[in-house]
């Protein structure tokens, strides 16, 4: 139309799902246009370009899309770029990527490390409570992206619904756009796979559950935001945004503890979090993984006996019984918690009747507000000592070793990046 500006790039390039011969990449426009990625392998920059299919950023997505890159090889780098109507976009950070190798049957697994954190609230006064700004601190960012991490897993309330957003389509898309344009995010977002969960922020209301009424458009904006593998409990018909992966010899298992949740102070009807379904799904995965570490990500804590605020213990103590008598009684290994919710960090452990060994890391917030938390009167008995924060920060697993030794590293890391505590665990000793 004549007059019109051209479309730029409002947020992004990132990087999502990466598999061997696949990975996805989600960009943001400022209006309609025509989007095309163009890659090829780092190291020849007078090679002939690759280019995906192209797709139309539309209003009704509101100018966002998903492009799968269908001609990339297994241990290779590539440079991309991205095409608004067929003309190269300038960003000032690096878009690059590396794709998984291909190790099996040859190698021992490489070494990779994924990032991890929760709760993300990026101010916007006008919609915002009065007072002091809940939101801080958004060069952690910044700090995450100078640790080069592989991969990026966004534990649940990766944007925070405000009272103006969350009763129509046209609040939380808002809401998902201004959180995603947050310009200390974008070149972590460009050069990291990222993956996500969500939790009640980015669910709906506070502590909302299965009964919430506009779930519809919450999930929406999720799979309109977000490039995880899928969306949905397989034999369920795809309800919810429950999920796994495999990052080199590691599985990853995103659960939705939102969607086939009860209401929490409903006394007569059936408490679950999870449900049923995907209860058994997740055990049955779990039974059949081969992984040394088996990392299921979770929007609240699974492992805290403290029975408090939203974790596990407080609402669904039945529940939370069966899921770790099941792992127990199946002699599943290695598995990890990773959760999120509290506003504080800590790490929680126990062994199991089956002998073997449960963690569960909580890494919050990467940049809400704090919680009040203390020791004292939220007593958790699987509480590992001195690993405790009430402070920005967020989490870094680090894999290594040979295949039948693998190691695992969890730091934690403050705002600005600086390591403040670690805890190694050898898949042997699980």
């Amino acid at each position: 139309m004549f007059g019109q500006q051209p479309a730029k790039i409002q947020a992004g390039p990132m990087l999502g799902h990466s598999d061997l011969r696949e990975v996805t990449v989600w960009v943001q426009s400022t209006a309609g246009a025509e989007v095309q990625i163009r890659y090829r392998t780092v190291g020849a920059p007078d090679g002939p370009f690759l280019f995906s299919e192209k797709k139309m950023a539309a209003a009704p997505n509101f100018f966002s899309v998903k492009i799968p890159l269908t001609e990339i090889k297994p241990s290779n780098r590539y440079r991309y770029d991205v095409l608004l109507d067929g003309k190269v976009q300038a960003l000032p950070y690096p878009t690059e990527f590396a794709t998984q190798a291909l190790w099996q049957h040859r190698t021992d697994p490489p070494p990779f490390a994924v990032a991890l954190g929760s709760c993300t609230y990026i101010n916007e006064p006008e919609f915002d409570r009065p007072g002091n700004p809940y939101g801080g601190d958004y060069q952690i960012f910044g700090a995450i992206h100078q640790k080069r991490p592989d991969a990026m897993l966004w534990l649940g309330d990766n944007v925070y619904l405000r009272e103006a957003d969350w009763g129509s389509r046209t609040g939380v898309f808002r809401r998902y756009s201004h959180t995603r344009a947050t310009p200390e995010m974008q070149p972590l977002l460009a050069s990291t796979f990222h993956y996500a969960i969500w939790d009640d922020h980015d669910f709906g209301s506070n502590d909302s559950d299965g009964t919430f009424p506009f779930a519809q458009w919450t999930r929406e904006a999720f799979e309109t935001f977000w490039a995880n593998p899928t969306f949905g409990l397989p034999g369920t018909g795809g309800k919810g945004i429950t999920t796994a992966f495999r990052f080199n010899d590691v599985d990853f298992f995103l659960l939705d503890n939102r969607t086939f949740r009860s209401p929490n102070e409903c006394t007569t009807c059936t408490r679950t979090l999870l449900g049923k379904d995907q209860l058994e799904w997740l055990i049955g995965a779990l039974r059949s993984s081969r992984a040394p570490f088996k990392i299921v990500c979770i929007g609240g804590q699974v492992l805290s006996t403290a029975a408090v605020h939203e974790n596990y213990a407080r609402f669904f103590p039945e529940e939370r019984e069966v899921l770790l008598k099941r792992i127990s009684d199946e002699k599943i290994k290695g598995v990890v918690f990773l959760t999120g919710d509290r506003h504080h960090s800590e790490c929680s452990r126990y062994q199991n009747e089956a002998g073997n060994w449960v963690h569960d890391f909580t890494v919050s917030p990467l940049t809400s507000g704090l919680s009040n938390v203390d020791p004292q009167k939220e007593p958790n008995a699987h509480r590992v000592e001195g690993s405790l924060f009430v402070q920005r920060l967020f989490g870094l697993m680090e894999f290594t070793g040979p295949k039948k030794d693998r190691s695992m590293k969890m730091g934690f890391y403050d705002s600005n990046g600086k390591e403040i505590w670690n805890i190694v665990l050898k898949a042997s000793d699980l």
